[in-house]
């Protein structure tokens, strides 16, 4: 398993992250030029009932909240691990992003359950729809079972990725940050290179231009007339 991982991880985790990402904005710029309307969710209805908002807004809250903490870890390392120093503030750190997971997950498994009991909706997933969902199940998944397992991931990750992920930036990728991680954290990174890898493809592209006020107006609708014809 080690002569594995010495030969694969400089492939995985030096090489895949800029090819991904090399990937990501070339194939979403073109996307927006040439097929600028499919830059939404293309959602038959977006919060339009209780049953929808209950999966996505959880979904979209509990993600963002997530994402959030990782780019934190990521942009001031120090300051994090300076945060953690108190026992009570490191507790309520890793309690709140726990939290955040497991309420994107609650999310993830109510939009899954409508596309599976609506008809329409299911009418018009895609094969690529069920992928991300997977993808991002796992994700979410994953990032629990480590916070439950090998906790204390606000810290580590301060320590540990945030300078493998700022050598990336450099252009010179140093990996031997990641020599002690356990496997459960290697994949939950490639899962996410994954995911920035199928980005450009799915309905996901609507975080890029989604108007923020979504999660707080009030529900729209929207009829449909249709101009009287003569007898």
């Amino acid at each position: 398993m080690t002569n594995v991982s010495q030969y694969l991880d400089p492939v995985l985790f030096s090489i895949m992250p800029y090819a991904v990402f090399l990937n990501f904005f070339i194939f979403t710029i073109h996307r927006y030029r040439s097929e600028t309307f499919t830059y939404s969710s293309l959602s038959s209805q977006f919060l339009e009932n209780r049953k929808h908002f209950w999966g996505l807004a959880p979904f979209h809250f509990g993600i963002v909240a997530v994402l959030a903490g990782h780019l934190l870890a990521f942009l001031i390392p120090g300051q994090i691990l300076a945060w953690n120093s108190r026992p009570l503030r490191l507790y309520a750190l890793e309690i709140t992003g726990l939290s955040f997971a497991l309420l994107a997950i609650v999310g993830l498994l109510g939009a899954i359950r409508r596309r599976l009991s609506d008809s329409k909706v299911l009418s018009v997933t895609t094969p690529v729809d069920w992928l991300v969902d997977l993808l991002l199940l796992f994700q979410l998944g994953s990032g629990v079972f480590i916070a439950v397992f090998h906790p204390w991931g606000s810290s580590w990750f301060a320590a540990s990725m945030a300078p493998y992920l700022w050598s990336l930036v450099k252009f010179t990728p140093d990996i031997s940050f990641l020599a002690t991680m356990p496997p459960i954290v290697k994949l939950h990174i490639i899962n996410f290179y994954l995911l920035i890898g199928i980005f450009p493809f799915t309905r996901l592209v609507h975080i890029l231009v989604a108007p923020n006020p979504y999660f707080w107006r009030r529900p729209q609708l929207v009829r449909w007339y249709r101009r009287a014809t003569s007898p």
